[in-house]
This record gives structure tokens, C-alpha cells and sequence, in this order.
């Protein structure tokens, strides 16, 4: 599927974009590398990148002025997927690097909530409060492998608190408290940790939430806690008595006076593990190594992203979204990161975070394609303030429809970049997104990332131009997971990238490489709407669908069924005041018509209470579908990973009923 955005809707200006990061990358990478062409042309620089792995990745290892104890031997001793060995010999350690230059009396994090107010913490205060935290996590016996937990917000605890671990070489993992203890448990209980770090509650939408007997029912259940680190977040006094071990209080930890000595570790040493939706079990720990972050973090947002001193980042997230991965890692590039504790959008608030964006005059403002798409339905207009320091919007999570780009140059003016990407919390990084050099195009993520050998795969396992394929990476990137945690002999790793194409990493979502260079994503590939043969992106159908004023959000599904038909429904949740008519149906129909195909109009149009998503906010499109099939919820879903547990058995019931009627019908 083509754009109907033929023309760019953001270029860059041209001065601004021999300045940038990337350009100069460029510039000094063909001195230095010895490579005749121009590397400040994107394509040029993009095609050096993933044809000469080595060259590029040293690049960047020079260029950012890695700080490695011990050096490498080689950038890339073994390029096998999985398996691949990146900078063998190098110790280093990522803590070390997020602190290392930072500025005594500047702002390093600006801490924010919802009720407007906030407090900054300088590049002094940062690095005495991760020494302090990781000398009491030393006591308590934390060393290198050992596993520290955080049951945490969005707040600067959670940073000080990994960069402490890190900063031993111990392994960290955290998951924001609007997951109940069981979910949690689900995660942390594989890691056996040592120490738990917990706030006593979380700001949202106006609502304080107490998380101390929360906390107390997680540690009941995580035997090898030696300790609990409390935070007072909310003023709420301290845990129970009758707490399963000892209880330390934040204020006391943080504290003390020491020094901070960061451990060497080896460049492919465990630095935290990321857990998936867990959507259908156990949710699986991706675990990622200290050096492989640190060059792909130092890409993403040093080169891709422009992010350098003296500028602020505030991204929207929860701790247990990869987002917050990368907000951390803005204190790489020297830049200050924000944190957020609080709903997006207050209903008294709604625009909130423009407002905190203007008074802490934010450059980059990241957020995901529900917030926009929600901002434009309901009229919100961010230009009431004054956000002249914004020069780039980050968009993940989900595709970003076509319709939000003329409503970001509309509200914030039209020399702000708004670039969408496509990545995931299976290499905390992106594959594809913007870059300062290159243009817009609406529904387009404007180009590959640098080291992302990118592919579109048709049915046949060749790369296709203009065609929608199987999104694939063809040669290993440093972020790639080091492996799954409890999967020893690695089954379950290469089941989950590399099972369809040997030696290739195969993500799971259709994409079209548009001959322009550009990237349009289309949807997850295994949720696949393949109707008479002819493959459909389903957030194709989402985009058109959810402009309609009358609809809030709407899913599609393609199920196969046991006579050999095909039944491709579409969900639709409606805006308030609304009534799913004939006429509605049509103007829907026709949308999906005009605005994808005449193959993508749906056999029916339902109306639903809600629509089910991870708690990162993602449709579970296939569980859905799964269930409408005739498939045990139990079989499906962990309704513990899901935003609204209530809405799976929802679907189970539509899905009895569905396959009720087609019974009768075939009777009849």
C-alpha cells in the first residue's frame, strides 16, 4: 500500500542539518574511516553502515570516545544470528558512561507529575545518590550477576536505582506498580533477586494509589529478597510489621557520602532484563549486555535522534515500557532527561504534558499514536503554548496513521519533525524512524537506522521493493538479546526470531521498503488479514477507521474457520453519544474503501465495549482473534498482562456466540 502523501510534510532545513550529530558523524567517520564517498547523504551513509559492520560500529565506538578498561580484539569476531560476538576482550561498564559527563551544577533529570510541579536533580546530586545506592546494595552482598527489582513509576528513584545496580555489574529489571503483585511476580520471581526497590504508591489522573500492601504481597513471594529499599514517593508511612525481610528506608540509602567506582565488565555482561507483554504465559526476560546498549543508545538518540548538551527529552512512559530504557539513556548524550509520574491526560488536565513541555522547554517530546490521534479527536490544541523549543515529536507503540502528520505541523508549526519508529523491547532500540537529514512523508517512517540491515521478505523468503513483506534484519545488530532468561539451551530464543528464516531475524511485523527509501509498517505479521490470498496490514484498516469522528477506536481480525471460510469482523468502540446505525456502517464501509481497498472492507462492523491491549498499550489483535475461534482463555491470554482483564472474556463470549449462529445457520 502506497501513501497518499505523495510530497514531503517536513524537510529539513538545510543548515540545521549540516549541523546535526549525523552529519558531522558523517563527515569525520569518511576522514577517519578512509571511505572516498559522501556519508552526509542518509542513503550513502545507511548502505556503509550495513554493508561494513565493522567499519560502522568502530565508528561508533570512536566517535562517542567509548571508555573501555580493557580494550577489544575485534568489532566483530562472529556475525552469526544468534551468536553473534561483539567486541570480544572490551570491559566497560554503561553506568559509568550515563554519569561520566555530567556537569556538577546542570540539570541532568527534571522530575515531573501531574499535579504541575517537580524538582530538578543536577549532574552532582545524580552521581552522590548511585553511589550512595549502590555502596547500601554492596552491603546487603549485591555483586556482579546478582539481580536487583524495581516495583517503581516513572520517577528519577528508578533511574538512581538502576544506574546503582549497573554500576556493580548486578542485573536490573523493574515494572511500574499499576501491575498487581501477581503480574509482577510473573517477572521477578524468574530472577531470584536479591534486593527489591519499591515506592509506597503512584500518581494517576488525580488519584493517589497506595502500593505498600502491593509491595508486601510481591516479597511474600520472591524468597531470595534480602532486602526491601522503600521509597516515599506519595507520604504514605512504611510498610507492615510483619514485612519477609529487612526494610530500608530511600531517604537513608540515597544519602551517604561515597564514592563511586563503577565494575568493569565484559562488553556482552547482563545490564537488565526486559520482559515481553506476556500476552500467553510466562512473560519471557530478554536480557541485553552493558556494551551492546550503550552503541546502540549512543546511536539511537546521539545520531538519529540529534540529542546533545543542553537538550531536554520527555517521552511518555511507564517503567515496564522499553521507552524508558531509552529515556535513562539521554544521559549518554549529555542531554537531561525528564520523568513523568501521571496519566498522559488528565481529565482536568488534558494537555498537561504540552504545558509541562513549554515551562521546561523540552526539544524532544515523544509519546505514542493513541495520544495524538486522541489530542486531534477532542480538539486539543498544544499551541496555546508556547512550544517554540520543540523541534522534533518521537511517536512508537503502534503504527502512526497518515492523519496525524498534518495535525503535528498544524499545532506545533511546520518546521518540527515528527518521526515515527518502529522498533521493539526485543533490542531496545528501533529498526526504522527519523533522522535530522532526511524528510517526512506522512504514514512513512523516513528511513532504516544506521546498522539496521532491514528487509522486506515476500512469500517466498526473497526482499521486495514496493511490496508488502515480512519485516527482517540480515545481519546482527549489538542489541540483539544476549539471550532468554531460564532458556539454556536456547530454544526459545531462536523459536522467537529465527525459526522461519535460518540465520536471519524475522520480527513479526508486514512492512513495505518504498523505493524512496522510506518505511511504512502495516501491522503485526502474525495477526495477518489474508483475504483470498492477498495479504492486509491491519492498521491499514485502524488508520482510516479511526478518523471517523464517531468512532474512539476500532480492531479487525481474519479468522480462519473450521468450514474453510474466512470471517474478518471489525470491532469498533464508539464516541459517546453515538449510535452504530446503517448509515454509520456505510460511512465506515466506504472509508475503508476510498482510504485503503475495496478488499479491506470487513464482513461485519460490531460494536464492543473495549478494545484489549498490553499494558504498553498494544492491541492484542491475535489473542482476540484466538478467542473468536473457540480457543480457552487460559490457552490465549494472561489476563494479568492486559490493560482490561474484563474485555477477554468479553471476546470469549462474542466468540461462543459467533460460532452459536453459524451452528444454526448451517441447520437451518
Amino acid at each position: 500500500m502506497t501513501t497518499p502523501y505523495a510530497n514531503p510534510s517536513w524537510t529539513p532545513d538545510p543548515e540545521a542539518a549540516a549541523r546535526s550529530r549525523i552529519a558531522d558523524f558523517g563527515r569525520w567517520a569518511a576522514r577517519h574511516q578512509g571511505v572516498e564517498t559522501d556519508l552526509t547523504d542518509y542513503p550513502t551513509l545507511h548502505r556503509w553502515s550495513v554493508t561494513d559492520l565493522e567499519g560502522f560500529w568502530g565508528a561508533v565506538w570512536e566517535y562517542f570516545d567509548v571508555d573501555a578498561d580493557t580494550p577489544y580484539q575485534r568489532v566483530l569476531a562472529d556475525e552469526r544470528m544468534p551468536g553473534a560476538r561483539w567486541f570480544p576482550g572490551a570491559t566497560l561498564n554503561y553506568a559509568h558512561h550515563a554519569l561520566r559527563n555530567l556537569v556538577d551544577d546542570d540539570v541532568a533529570i527534571v522530575a515531573l507529575d501531574e499535579t504541575g510541579s517537580g524538582y530538578e536533580v543536577t549532574g552532582k546530586r545524580l552521581r552522590s545518590q548511585v553511589a550512595s545506592v549502590a555502596a547500601t546494595l554492596r552491603d546487603l552482598g549485591v555483586g556482579q550477576g546478582d539481580r536487583v527489582v524495581g516495583y517503581l513509576p516513572n520517577t528519577p528513584h528508578a533511574i538512581v536505582a538502576f544506574l546503582a545496580a549497573a554500576s556493580l555489574g548486578a542485573v536490573w529489571s523493574v515494572c511500574g506498580q499499576d501491575y498487581a503483585p501477581t503480574a509482577a511476580a510473573d517477572r521477578f520471581a524468574q530472577l531470584e533477586p536479591t534486593v527489591l526497590i519499591a515506592a509506597d504508591g503512584y500518581l494517576f489522573n488525580g488519584t493517589t494509589y497506595d502500593r505498600r500492601e502491593a509491595t508486601l504481597q510481591l516479597a511474600r513471594v520472591l524468597p531470595t529478597l534480602k532486602a526491601t529499599v522503600l521509597v516515599d514517593h506519595v507520604g504514605l508511612p512504611g510498610l507492615s510489621s510483619n514485612y519477609p525481610s529487612l526494610v530500608l528506608p530511600w531517604e537513608e540509602t540515597a544519602t551517604r557520602t561515597e564514592q563511586l567506582t563503577c565494575t568493569p565488565v565484559p562488553f556482552d555482561h547482563p545490564l537488565w532484563v526486559v520482559f515481553s507483554s506476556g500476552t500467553t504465559g510466562l512473560p519471557k526476560g530478554i536480557v541485553h549486555g552493558h556494551g551492546g546498549v550503550l552503541l546502540e543508545h549512543l546511536k539511537t538518540l546521539g545520531l538519529q535522534s540529534d540529542l546533545g548538551p543542553g537538550d531536554r527529552l520527555l517521552w511518555y512512559t511507564t517503567t515496564h515500557w522499553m521507552m524508558w530504557n531509552l529515556v535513562v539513556s539521554t544521559l549518554l548524550t549529555g542531554a537531561t532527561t525528564c520523568t513523568y509520574d501521571g496519566s498522559p491526560a488528565l481529565l482536568t488536565h488534558p494537555d498537561i504534558l504540552w504545558h509541562l513541555a513549554a515551562r521546561h522547554r523540552v526539544t524532544l517530546f515523544g509519546t505514542s499514536p493513541q495520544y495524538l490521534l486522541g489530542m486531534a479527536k477532542f480538539g486539543i490544541d498544544p499551541s496555546v503554548h508556547d512550544l517554540s523549543s520543540i523541534r522534533a515529536v518521537g511517536c512508537t507503540g503502534s503504527a502512526l496513521p497518515a492523519s496525524a502528520y498534518p495535525w503535528v505541523g498544524e499545532h506545533l508549526g511546520a518546521h518540527v519533525q515528527l518521526a515515527s519508529i518502529s522498533g521493539g523491547t526485543d533490542v531496545v532500540s528501533g529498526f526504522a524512524g527519523g533522522a535530522p537529514t532526511v524528510p517526512v512523508r506522512a504514514g512513512e517512517l523516513s528511513a532504516p537506522y544506521l546498522g539496521v540491515a532491514l528487509a522486506a521478505y515476500d512469500e517466498e523468503g526473497l526482499p521486495v521493493v514496493d511490496r508488502v513483506g515480512e519485516l527482517v534484519v540480515t545481519r546482527p545488530m549489538p542489541s540483539m538479546p544476549l539471550y532468554f532468561w531460564n532458556d539454556p539451551d536456547g530454544s526459545r530464543y531462536r523459536d522467537a526470531y529465527f525459526s522461519t528464516y535460518d540465520g536471519v531475524w524475522r520480527h513479526g511485523d508486514w512492512i513495505t521498503l518504498t523505493s524512496h527509501g522510506s518505511v511504512i509498517v502495516h501491522g503485526r505479521s502474525d495477526s495477518t488479514l489474508n483475504r483470498s490470498g492477498v495479504r492486509l496490514g491491519s492498521a491499514d484498516i485502524h488508520d482510516v477507521v479511526e478518523r471517523l469522528p464517531e468512532i474512539t477506536e476500532a480492531l479487525v481480525i481474519g479468522a480462519e474457520e473450521p468450514d474453510g471460510g474466512y470471517w474478518m469482523p471489525l470491532f469498533v468502540v464508539l464516541a459517546a453519544g453515538t449510535e452504530l446505525d446503517d448509515a454509520l456502517r456505510d460511512r465506515i464501509r466506504e472509508a475503508i474503501r476510498t482510504g485503503a481497498s475495496p478488499r479491506h472492507v470487513p464482513d461485519e462492523i460490531i460494536e464492543v465495549a473495549g478494545i484489549p491491549h498490553t499494558r504498553t498499550g498494544k492491541k492484542l489483535e491475535v489473542p482476540v482473534k484466538r478467542l473468536l475461534q473457540g480457543a480457552p482463555v487460559d490457552q490465549v491470554v494472561n489476563p494479568a498482562a492486559v490493560d482490561a482483564p474484563d474485555l477477554i472474556e468479553y471476546y470469549a463470549r462474542l466468540g461462543v456466540e459467533r460460532r452459536a449462529q453459524r451452528r444454526g445457520s448451517r441447520q437451518t
